[in-house]
């Protein structure tokens, strides 16, 4: 048997355009759009290099959702992230708060938010 591969993260979105904005100004590609009848649109997005790892799902007529508990966030690794949160920021991106550190010695990382409240994890690779 072939070993089990991570493909993608799905999660429900509010309004395309706007979050479709938001994975851009992170880096993200917007690969391809699908139809799933008439209720919902599907968008894959990934970064530069690497599969279509993100998939939005927006059904039609549907402008928000519950986040619940369960959620936590996804990571997105940046090689320096002073000039990410800059370039964010000239895009209306706003961190949670300043760039920290879990541990001495560890990677300096932050959170953002998409326009549909989800949490993005930002972390410096050293």
């Amino acid at each position: 048997m072939a070993s089990p591969e991570l493909i993608h993260t799905c999660y429900r979105i509010g309004e395309i355009d706007r979050s479709v904005a938001f994975y851009r100004a992170l880096g993200f590609e917007e690969r391809r759009r699908m139809a799933i009848g008439d209720s919902a649109t599907n968008v894959f997005m990934g970064l530069p290099g690497d599969g279509d790892r993100l998939e939005l799902t927006y059904n039609h007529g549907v402008s928000d959702y519950e986040l619940g508990t369960g959620y936590g966030h996804i990571a997105v690794t940046t090689g320096d992230i002073a000039a990410t949160l800059a370039e964010l920021a000239e895009q209306g991106i706003e961190a949670e708060k300043p760039p920290y550190r879990v541990r001495e010695g560890g990677s300096l990382l932050c959170f953002v938010r998409d326009p549909d409240g989800y949490r993005i994890e930002l972390i410096e690779k050293s």
